[in-house]
């Protein structure tokens, strides 16, 4: 049964633009403020926290303009900030990894959500939106209940990677088949981790199969790695790897940048089959 529920999520994944002008109970807060702490205390680093932003009214209409991707702002009745105590690249990690299991919680309580990226807007109109002591927050989580679709209208769906072009073995390049991937079980696991949101869908995880381990590298985009996508994926491949019985954790690895094929690659961690 939870293989099916977490498989059905990640495939059936979407983010939420678009939501209804309904702000939410009291009763429902009170849940969503008790699984802030939760996450928080669930944590090892204890390297964030999470800020509700009740009014979204005055969150968006400050941010619109300069706020989201190429400054178009998702409008929703409350927002969520994602506050790093410390800015490394293990808060970032841990961060994203936690904001992500909070949004299926979201799920569970009907609530869409959206990341909305804020890092490039300008402090002093983050001081006013945020508030002061929330001027340092790069990214905020959209969310509420979603507006109906038309049930007569295809989604539109972002093409995935298949898994033969992001599972290699023993190195990159090295593809590995199918039949390999299915006699050690992980076939279910690698074709439903290919619907794990990254931003701007660029899914630019890699995953290295050697030995008993998986190795994790991400894409690197003109010298940078998006690590909010890294806590991402290891959160749901952790989640998805439970549903065929393993429940190891990811050990973060030496930052090391190998090339392949004209593009560069960050070595982020291991995984133990």
């Amino acid at each position: 049964m939870m293989a099916m529920l977490m498989s059905n999520f990640l495939k059936n994944r979407r983010s939420i633009r678009e939501f209804k002008d309904r702000k939410l109970n009291d009763k429902v807060i009170d849940k969503i403020l008790e699984t802030f702490k939760e996450l928080e205390e669930e944590s090892i680093g204890k390297n964030f926290n999470f800020i509700l932003f009740r009014d979204g009214e005055k969150v968006y209409n400050l941010l619109k303009g300069v706020a989201g991707y190429s400054g178009v702002m998702i409008n929703s009745p409350h927002y969520i900030g994602v506050r790093l105590k410390e800015v490394n690249d293990f808060s970032i990690m841990e961060a994203s990894y936690f904001a992500e299991k909070l949004m299926g919680k979201l799920n569970e309580l009907n609530l869409g959500s959206c990341w909305v990226s804020v890092k490039d807007a300008d402090k002093g109109i983050k001081s006013a939106a945020l508030g002061e002591e929330n001027k340092n927050i790069g990214y905020l989580i959209a969310f509420g209940y979603a507006k109906p679709k038309n049930p007569f209208l295809d989604e539109p769906t972002s093409p995935r990677y298949s898994i033969e072009e992001i599972v290699f073995k023993n190195e990159l390049g090295n593809r590995v088949s199918l039949e390999e991937i299915e006699s050690r079980g992980l076939d279910d696991l690698f074709y439903y981790i290919r619907f794990a949101p990254s931003n701007y869908n660029k899914q630019p995880w890699r995953f290295i199969l050697k030995n008993d381990k998986v190795i994790l590298l991400l894409e690197m985009d003109e010298g940078k790695t998006d690590l909010m996508d890294a806590g991402i994926i290891m959160y749901y491949f952790e989640e998805m790897a439970k549903t065929i019985g393993l429940n190891n954790k990811w050990k973060l690895l030496d930052k090391e940048i190998i090339g392949h094929e004209g593009k560069q690659y960050r070595l982020i961690g291991e995984y133990s089959l």
